[in-house]
C-alpha cells in the first residue's frame, strides 16, 4: 500500500519568524512559575484516595511472608513485558504485585468513555507474533487492550501469581539475609531476592490544586477512575444517560479529554471544556484490521513495522524507505522524505536537515490549524482551539469528532489559558476567568505524575538500600545508573522507565527492551548463585558521566514549549524529563546492550555468593 505525502500549505505562505514569535507569546501566557507544584496528589477527602479501585471489590486476605526469586512491582505493560521476558530465561518463581484489580496498568484504570489506543496498534501492542493475537483495528479500544495483557499473563503462565490490590509500602535491603523486603499496605513482607520496578509512568493521576476544591457540593472524579454510577452506562456500553439533567465541566483538553468530550457532549445537559492549552488533533481514520493484509504478513513483520514507525516519528526516513504506519506520527519524516527525494537526495549538514525539518515542522502544524477551521463554525472558537507550538511540544492526537462536538449548543468551551488554569471551586461550581459557573458535576481530566520527583511518581513510601540510603535521596538530583536499569548500592534492583537509556517511539518497545536486559540478569545470577548483584560504583559513575555527555539533550526545544507533562510543566530543567536519551540514538543503544550481554562477563557488575552454599 502506498503512502502519499500529506497536503500541506508550502512553505512561502507562511511567515515562520512571526510564528516563533507567536509561539512564544503562547507559552509565556501559560506558563505557571510553580511548575509540578499546581497539582496535587488527592489523599482521600472530596476525591478519593486513587489506591482505591472503584471497578472490583478488595477481597480481605492473610499477609504474606514468603520468600521468593523476583517481585516484578507492576502489572502494566512494564510489569508484563519483565515478567514475560522473565519467563523466557526460565525464571518462574516471581509475581507481579499492582494496586489494580488486574493486568493492565493504565488500561486497567482509564475506563472511560471512547478510550481507545493513540498509537498505531500493530506497532503499540507487543508480542503479536509471538502470542498469535491480532487487534481488531488500527487504533485498538482501551477494554480490548487490558484484555491481552491479561491473555499474555495466562499464556506464559504468570497470571495466577499476581497479587493485585496491593500497594507497596516499603522497600528495604536487608544485608543480613541479602534480600529486599517488600512492605505494603496488606501488612506482607516478602523476602524478594531482586526487585523489578515496573510501576510505569502512567500510573498516579494528579489534580490541579485548586482553592476551595473541599467546598464543592457535586460530584467530582478523575478521568482515571470514572464513575459509571453517576454518569449511567457502563465501560463496555458508555450511554451516559443519568447526565442527561446535569450541568458538567471537564477540566482538560489532553488525551484523554479528546476521546471523552464527544460522548460528554452527547449526553449532557451542557458541558463546560476548560483548556489552558489546545491540543492538536488530526484525524483518525480507525478500519477494521485488513485480513488480506494479515494473511500477507511474513514472519517478523511487527519488529520491521515497529522500527519503520520509529524512524518515521523520531528520526528520519531514507532513500528506500516506505512509511508503514503512514498517520500523524510519521507525516513530518514522510513529507520532507518525499521532497528529498524530488531534489534527488541532496547532501546536507545535520544543521541543514534540522532546518529543513523545522520549516516542515511549521508546515504541518499550520495543516492542522487549517483544519480547525474547517471544523469549527464560529472563527472566534475556532482560534482558540487552534496549536501554537511545534509539533512534539504535547502529545500529538487524533479524532474525527471532536471538533465537530463544540459546534453543538450545550457545549461552551472557556479558555482558562489568562489564569493558567481554574481558579477556584465554590458550593455550586467553579470560578474561571472571574466569572462564577454553576456545575452538578466536575471531571478532572489532568493527566498523571509523568515527570516529577519519583516520591509523587511511585507513591512508595520508603525506598532503602544498603545501609539505609534513600533511592530518593540518591537520586535527588537525576539518575545514576548502569545501564539504565541498575544502580550502585541497591543490589538487586531493577528499573524500567524513562531513566539514562535509549529511546523509543513505542513505549512498549522500549519497556520491553528494558525487560529483556533486566531479565537477561537476573538469570545469570541466578545461574551464578549470586547473592546480590550490583553496578560497581566506577561503572555506575563512567556510564552516567558518558550519557550526560553525549546524550541527545533536547532542553532548548523543551524551554520553547508551552507546560505539559512532556516539559516538566514548563521547568527549565528536565533532570526526569520524557526526551533525554542516548545520544547515538536508540539503534546503536539496543546494540551497546547486546555487545554487553554477549560478553557473558557481566562487566561492571560486583556479584556476591553465598560462601557457605559453594
Amino acid at each position: 500500500m502506498s503512502c502519499k505525502p500529506s497536503n500541506v500549505p508550502p512553505a512561502e505562505e507562511l511567515d515562520i519568524p512571526a510564528l516563533r514569535e507567536r509561539y512564544k507569546f503562547e507559552r509565556e501566557k501559560r506558563l505557571f512559575r510553580d511548575g509540578q507544584k499546581q497539582y496535587v496528589r488527592p489523599q482521600g477527602g472530596p476525591v478519593a484516595d486513587f489506591s482505591v479501585d472503584p471497578e472490583a471489590e478488595i477481597k480481605p486476605r492473610d499477609p504474606i511472608t514468603s520468600e521468593m526469586d523476583v517481585v516484578v512491582l507492576g502489572a502494566g505493560w512494564g510489569g508484563v513485558l519483565a515478567s514475560y521476558y522473565l519467563t523466557q530465561q526460565g525464571v518462574s518463581d516471581f509475581c507481579n504485585i499492582d494496586t489494580a484489580g488486574d493486568f493492565g496498568g493504565v488500561w486497567y484504570w482509564n475506563r472511560y468513555p471512547g478510550i481507545q489506543c493513540d498509537n498505531e496498534s500493530y506497532c503499540y501492542l507487543p508480542l503479536l507474533e509471538e502470542t498469535g493475537f491480532m487487534p481488531s483495528k488500527k487504533f485498538a479500544d482501551g477494554e480490548e487492550i487490558q484484555g491481552y495483557t491479561r491473555q499474555i499473563a495466562e499464556k506464559y503462565g504468570f497470571a495466577d501469581r499476581a497479587l493485585f490490590h496491593t500497594q507497596i509500602t516499603s522497600l528495604t535491603w536487608d544485608e543480613a539475609i541479602q534480600r529486599w523486603h517488600v512492605g505494603t499496605n496488606r501488612g506482607d513482607d516478602i523476602k524478594a531476592r531482586f526487585v523489578v520496578m515496573a510501576n510505569g509512568v502512567l500510573n498516579m493521576p494528579k489534580l490541579p490544586s485548586i482553592e476551595g476544591i473541599d467546598k464543592f457540593k457535586g460530584k467530582l472524579f478523575h478521568t482515571a477512575r470514572w464513575d459509571y454510577d453517576y454518569t449511567g452506562g457502563s465501560y463496555s456500553n458508555p450511554v451516559l444517560d443519568k447526565l442527561k439533567d446535569k450541568k458538567v465541566a471537564l477540566v482538560g483538553t489532553g488525551a484523554t479529554a479528546v476521546q471523552a468530550v464527544p460522548y460528554l457532549a452527547q449526553y449532557c445537559e451542557h458541558l463546560y471544556v476548560m483548556q489552558r492549552t489546545p491540543s492538536t488533533v488530526d484525524a483518525r481514520p480507525n478500519p477494521p484490521t485488513d485480513q488480506e493484509w494479515l494473511a500477507s504478513l511474513q514472519p517478523g513483520w511487527q519488529a520491521e513495522r515497529k522500527d519503520n514507525f520509529h524512524r518515521g516519528a523520531m528520526e528520519a526516513y531514507g532513500p528506500g524507505d516506505t512509511d508503514l504506519v503512514c498517520d500523524f506520527w510519521t507525516e513530518i519524516s514522510r513529507n520532507l522524505k518525499a521532497e528529498l527525494e524530488a531534489e534527488g537526495w541532496p547532501e546536507l549538514s545535520m544543521e541543514d536537515m534540522l532546518a529543513r525539518r523545522d520549516v516542515m515542522d511549521h508546515r504541518v502544524m499550520e495543516r492542522m490549524r487549517r483544519r480547525v477551521d474547517d471544523l469549527i463554525e464560529s472563527p472566534e472558537l475556532a482560534e482558540k482551539l487552534k496549536p501554537y507550538y511545534n509539533f512534539m511540544c504535547k502529545r500529538p492526537l487524533s479524532s474525527d469528532v471532536f471538533y465537530p462536538a463544540f459546534n453543538q449548543d450545550n457545549v461552551e468551551l472557556i479558555d482558562v489559558s489568562e489564569t493558567r488554569g481554574l481558579q477556584q471551586l465554590t458550593e455550586k461550581g467553579f470560578i474561571a476567568n472571574g466569572r462564577e459557573y454553576e456545575a452538578d458535576c466536575i471531571i478532572f481530566a489532568s493527566g498523571f505524575e509523568v515527570t516529577s520527583a519519583l516520591e509523587r511518581r511511585w507513591g512508595i513510601d520508603r525506598i532503602e538500600g544498603r545501609d539505609g540510603l534513600s533511592l530518593y535521596d540518591h537520586w535527588r538530583n537525576g539518575p545514576q545508573t548502569l545501564h539504565g536499569t541498575m544502580t550502585h548500592g541497591f543490589p538487586n534492583q531493577f528499573y524500567i522507565g524513562y531513566i539514562q537509556g535509549g529511546l523509543n517511539a513505542s513505549v512498549t518497545e522500549q519497556f520491553g527492551r528494558q525487560g529483556e536486559h533486566i531479565a537477561h540478569i537476573i538469570a545469570e545470577g541466578l545461574k551464578r548463585g549470586a547473592t546480590a548483584v550490583e553496578p560497581t560504583k566506577e561503572a555506575m559513575d563512567a556510564y552516567t558521566d558518558h550519557f550526560k555527555a553525549t546524550q541527545m539533550d533536547n532542553s532548548e526545544f523543551l524551554n520553547a514549549c508551552p507546560p505539559s507533562y512532556f516539559s516538566n510543566e514548563g521547568a527549565s530543567s528536565h533532570e526526569w524529563g520524557l526526551f533525554r536519551q542516548w545520544g547515538a540514538g536508540w539503534n546503536d543503544f539496543m546494540q551497546t546492550l547486546k555487545s554487553w550481554r554477549e560478553k557473558g562477563d557481566l562487566e561492571g557488575l560486583d556479584i556476591s555468593k553465598d560462601q557457605a552454599a559453594e
